[in-house]
């Protein structure tokens, strides 16, 4: 067996339509074709890639992390990302990793997942 890359990520969620649209207004990813599952939820897709999984119809309550940290997204446009996330009124944390390395946004989605952006280290950074 060999790995070829990474899937998809599954979300769960209490609420499928507020967390579809965070994903769509924070993000850009599109809600596409998804089999026709006993459960609801979504597939979010990317560049034509169904990338994140939505299960919905969990109780608050079952909404905890697990023993995965946080999903990690290839991103462009680092300014403009970081616009929309202040216009939605969502928190993060934008920062560069060490030796002048990628950017890297931290946030967390409406059911407490974390998610992170990564944009290319020639990107510009916030402003100041």
């Amino acid at each position: 067996m060999a790995i070829r890359g990474m899937n998809h990520f599954t979300i769960l969620t209490d609420d499928t339509e507020a967390t579809i649209a965070f994903y769509r207004d924070a993000m850009g990813l599109v809600d596409g074709p998804r089999p026709p599952f006993r459960f609801p939820g979504a597939w979010l897709y990317a560049n034509g890639t169904p990338i994140l999984h939505v299960v919905g119809d969990r109780a608050r309550d079952a909404l905890v992390p697990g023993v995965i940290d946080h999903m990690a997204f290839t991103a462009s446009g680092l300014r403009d990302t970081l616009a929309r996330l202040t216009q939605l009124g969502v928190a993060y944390d934008c920062r560069r990793q060490a030796g002048n390395g990628p950017w890297q946004v931290f946030f967390h989605d409406p059911n407490g997942a974390r998610v992170e952006l990564d944009f290319d280290a020639d990107e510009a950074g916030p402003e100041s």
